[in-house]
């Protein structure tokens, strides 16, 4: 399945690489090295998004990181304790789900869903690092 062409623009204007790949009837997003915000191990990862054959219309779910991403105080992160095989590779994966009404089709895309991302990445930065 082709990315719209709002999510290539907004890929394509974030001026990191990227790729598209199809497996399994996903749309695999995969972005070779997602900068973390400080207070996580490593700095950087690879980051995976997976695309169910409705998106847009259906929202994305969940992300994957290669290495696995910890918080460098050795705390717990939620929900981020499974580890899944994709590409040929061993990804953590993080178990977020959206709200009913939090993805709207027409309106939200991948940029809405990086942003969502980042958020929830920063929830868990260490006090002492905020």
């Amino acid at each position: 399945m082709p990315l719209p062409a709002i999510d290539l623009a907004f890929l394509h204007d974030r001026g990191k690489p990227f790729q598209v790949i199809e497996e399994g009837g996903m749309t695999c997003v995969l972005f070779s090295e997602y900068g973390l915000p400080p207070g996580f191990t490593p700095e950087s990862a690879a980051l995976l998004l997976r695309l169910n054959p409705g998106y847009p219309d259906v929202p994305p779910d969940m992300w994957w990181f290669d290495p696995a991403v910890l918080r460098a105080d050795g705390a717990v992160i939620p929900n981020a304790d499974s580890y899944e095989q994709y590409l040929g590779r061993r990804w953590q994966r993080w178990s977020r789900h959206l709200n009913a009404g939090q993805w709207l089709p027409g309106r939200d895309s991948l940029e809405s869903f990086m942003a969502l991302l980042a958020k929830d990445l920063r929830k868990y930065v260490p006090e002492t690092v905020r």
